[in-house]
């Protein structure tokens, strides 16, 4: 699962590239359309197209038909019935096709959480480390260090939570990039990716951890960590990112979902997608 996510992962690497320097909001709308672009080709094909159409030319007869019987009751609460009934029909119609778009933008949404969920850190402003140990370790008995470039300095010693099983530091970038710190368990070392650079768009891998369906799922830019490391995860509290309209900060999964919406009526049309 790992390899195969992060196969997606070099896709949207290569997707989002050019607009790094850029504002966020244009990398958004590129992902967004494209998306957009994408679910209308897995409806069409995914749907029953017809069915649809006779549906919804169902719903709007009974709709007339309200309008026009509005003086008898009993002939409107019948259209209502059958209004009910061809609502009920077109939201089955509508369930294998969103079930297939289910995994498509579950992927899409994991890999843009690393462009858009977090902001790099800044030099001189502190992060929290945290390294989680298997079970059964103590961190007050584990022999724990940390190694750090040049670039990133530990502002206090190690913060050992014995009821967790972590290991916490605080730590704060000098210079901008992306740094490697190294774990050290008596002699064993396992890498984690800090990112410090300024880049308005910068992929962001908040936590390594080790292996797992899940994880690998969640969590595909580095690589999980090796069996024979006795840690379960490395996290870097990252602040979170939102993408700026007008002075209102604007999380990037609702500005994803109503872009990508937008673009799919939209393209309905040039596509010929009956919705």
């Amino acid at each position: 699962m790992w390899a195969f996510n992060s196969v997606i992962g070099k896709l949207f690497d290569f997707l989002l590239l050019p607009f790094r320097s850029m504002n966020p909001w244009i990398g958004m709308i590129v992902v967004s359309l494209l998306t957009g672009l994408l679910m209308l080709l897995i409806y069409r094909f995914t749907s029953n197209q017809t069915g649809i159409k006779k549906v919804k030319n169902k719903i709007k007869a009974h709709l007339l038909e309200i309008r026009l019987y509005k003086d008898s009751l009993s002939l409107s609460l019948k259209a209502q019935g059958k209004i009910l009934l061809a609502n009920l029909k077109y939201i089955g119609l509508n369930f294998r096709p969103l079930l297939v778009m289910i995994i498509p933008v579950l992927l899409i949404l994991i890999q843009l959480n690393f462009w858009f969920g977090y902001q790099p850190l800044e030099p001189d402003r502190p992060a929290l480390l945290k390294v989680k140990l298997n079970e059964g370790l103590n961190p007050m008995q584990t022999d724990i260090g940390l190694e750090l470039p040049d670039a990133l300095a530990a502002e206090t010693p190690a913060l050992r939570i014995e009821e967790e099983r972590e290991v916490d530091w605080r730590i704060s970038p000098k210079a901008k990039g992306r740094h490697n710190i190294h774990i050290n368990l008596g002699g064993r070392k396992v890498a984690k990716i800090i990112v410090t650079d300024m880049q308005r768009l910068s992929k962001i891998s908040p936590i390594r951890h080790n292996r797992s369906f899940l994880n690998n799922l969640l969590y595909p830019v580095e690589k999980p960590i090796p069996k024979d490391i006795p840690v379960t995860s490395i996290e870097i509290a990252y602040p979170a990112k939102y993408l700026n309209l007008f002075g209102l900060n604007v999380h990037w999964i609702i500005a994803f979902f109503i872009l990508s919406i937008v673009f799919g009526f939209a393209f309905k049309g040039v596509f010929k997608v009956e919705i």
